[in-house]
């Protein structure tokens, strides 16, 4: 009996483990552009150009959300519904205002003449296009599945004993945080 409660305890959470595959396979993927990046910009032909200034108000919202998705955790942990409710609408709202933000960014890039592909477009406009993008998206699927949160919390599905979405949405939701932190980081070094 006491071997199979071992067991049982090493077992990975199926999900979870779906979960850092993804992780991981992102990481590789922007691994992947950014040595290509600075591949592409060792062989000339590379514009300089000022980084939307957006980018570092982007950069403190990202912060911000995460720090509003671990409140969101902990008020679950808690059993504090009220505060898990307010903390996943913030998260949202911050998550949201990053996108926006983003945005913004891309169209300060078109009236500075930075282009995303095509004949007027310069590698260092487009590899900063895709870069964010990319995160871009990740992140709306990341406020997907905080949407998803969201509704199983409002069912009082999301508790103390029941803490599995939440905490996959967290460890997302921080990981996209931190990725953004590690793009931002990069632009402003290799820039």
């Amino acid at each position: 009996m006491n071997t199979e409660i071992q067991i049982e305890q090493r077992r990975v959470n199926p999900l979870k483990f779906m979960l850092w595959l993804l992780i991981v396979s992102i990481i590789m993927m922007f691994a992947a552009f950014t040595s290509a990046y600075i591949v592409r910009r060792e062989e000339g032909n590379w514009l300089e150009f000022d980084l939307p200034s957006i980018l570092i108000i982007n950069t403190l919202v990202l912060v911000l959300s995460s720090i509003f998705m671990q409140w969101a955790y902990v008020s679950a942990k808690k059993d504090n519904l009220k505060n898990l409710k307010l903390a996943l609408a913030l998260t949202i709202v911050a998550g949201v205002a990053f996108l926006i933000g983003q945005w913004q960014g891309w169209v300060e890039l078109v009236k500075n003449n930075v282009f995303f592909g095509g004949s007027t477009a310069n590698p260092s406009g487009s590899f900063l296009y895709v870069l964010t993008g990319v995160h871009a998206f990740h992140l709306v699927t990341g406020l997907v599945f905080l949407i998803i949160v969201v509704i199983s919390a409002l069912k009082y599905k999301v508790h103390s004993r029941n803490l599995n979405r939440i905490e996959l949405c967290t460890i997302y939701w921080h990981f996209l945080g931190a990725l953004w932190i590690y793009l931002y980081v990069f632009l402003v070094l290799n820039h």
